[in-house]
């Protein structure tokens, strides 16, 4: 019976990665006793015998790392890429980055016919070692059958680690983000400042980061006794002209019945609403004052600056670097994250430090 049986097929039967029953192939110290003991059980059980390949396998590291993200020009992108290709680089790994351009405002899926599904098989022709999905597809609450079956056989090759929520169908790696603890913050904030009748701008239907983010806000207005006012909630999508069209659609609704303040998804879609104030001849903060879920970049040389959350993506890039490259090296321990969404308080919402 010997080579009955694949090494990748030893690793899924054992419940460890490819390069962790290369690492027992090649005697390699780095494999705790008990992930050693499930896999040569599994060796024993098949009699299986390595060939040159397998044993050879652990020794072809590319050092190369795998970036999936669908709009590198969104700028929670910009950050957590930064992050992730300084601390690759600090361990001694480059980084490929593969922008699906599947999102964005300009974005036009008609322009080339590839699917992120055709990206997960791409990414294994550039010799990569693990790969790092960032969003996407990955972030749609309903997954399609036929994309859950390309990231599981991708996780098969090589490890593959997820910036976003646990999903149950999938066999990869997740680093998780608190989506809803910013919103409840803001909400909060915004409640000691006087505020009763609040609204919520951006995201999309269909999308866990929003479908997070809006329930969390109308619990906590709940939790307040507020107003929860379905049409006060306008879902655009993430970036500065999703912003200016939300606010725009509040007014035109109903000019004399506004909120007196509104929590963005993020610091782009608050930029556009704040334009928009402006050009309808609205004061920011005096007459609606805005906070954010998610700072970006410069998002205190606006005018109002803004008071947002600070989601510490630096922390998240670097902690999802290394559990990737630990997963890669044979090893995976789940981590949690220990930097929660931070309060920045600054000039949108009438308040100051």
């Amino acid at each position: 019976m010997k080579e009955k049986i694949t090494i990748q097929e030893i690793a899924k039967l054992s419940g460890v990665s490819v390069s962790t029953v290369s690492r027992v192939l090649n005697n390699s110290p780095s494999v705790s006793k008990e992930k050693r003991k499930r896999i040569q059980d599994v060796i024993d059980k098949h009699q299986y015998t390595p060939s040159v390949f397998a044993r050879g396998m652990i020794h072809r590291q590319t050092k190369n790392i795998g970036v999936i993200l669908p709009d590198i020009s969104n700028p929670y992108f910009v950050s957590l890429v930064a992050e992730i290709q300084k601390c690759a680089l600090e361990q001694f790994y480059s980084t490929i980055v593969f922008n699906t351009l599947l999102a964005g405002p300009e974005s036009d899926k008609t322009k080339h016919h590839l699917t992120e599904e055709d990206y997960l098989r791409i990414v294994l022709e550039k010799q990569v070692d693990g790969v790092l999905v960032l969003g996407g597809e990955i972030d749609k609450e309903v997954l399609s059958e036929s994309y859950v079956t390309a990231l599981n056989q991708l996780h098969k090759q090589v490890p593959v680690l997820v910036i976003g929520s646990k999903r149950e169908e999938l066999d990869c790696l997740f680093v998780e983000r608190d989506l809803k603890k910013g919103v409840t913050t803001l909400v909060t904030h915004l409640t000691a400042l006087g505020h009763r009748d609040i609204g919520f701008i951006g995201g999309e239907q269909g999308v866990k980061i929003t479908t997070s983010r809006v329930d969390a806000f109308r619990s906590a207005l709940n939790n307040f006794s507020h107003p929860v006012r379905n049409e006060w909630i306008e879902l655009t999508d993430y970036y500065v002209p999703a912003g200016y069209e939300a606010l725009m659609r509040l007014v035109e609704r109903a000019p004399e019945d506004l909120p007196t303040a509104l929590v963005a998804i993020n610091d782009s879609v608050a930029i556009g609403a704040i334009r928009a104030m402006k050009d309808k001849g609205i004061r920011c903060p005096e007459d609606i004052a805005i906070v954010s879920c998610d700072q970006f970049l410069n998002s205190d040389f606006q005018i109002p600056r803004l008071t947002t959350i600070d989601q510490h993506n630096e922390y998240l890039g670097k902690i999802a670097v290394l559990q990737l490259i630990t997963a890669m090296n044979g090893e995976y321990e789940p981590t949690v994250i220990k930097h929660q969404p931070e309060l920045i308080v600054r000039e949108s919402c009438g308040a100051t430090k």
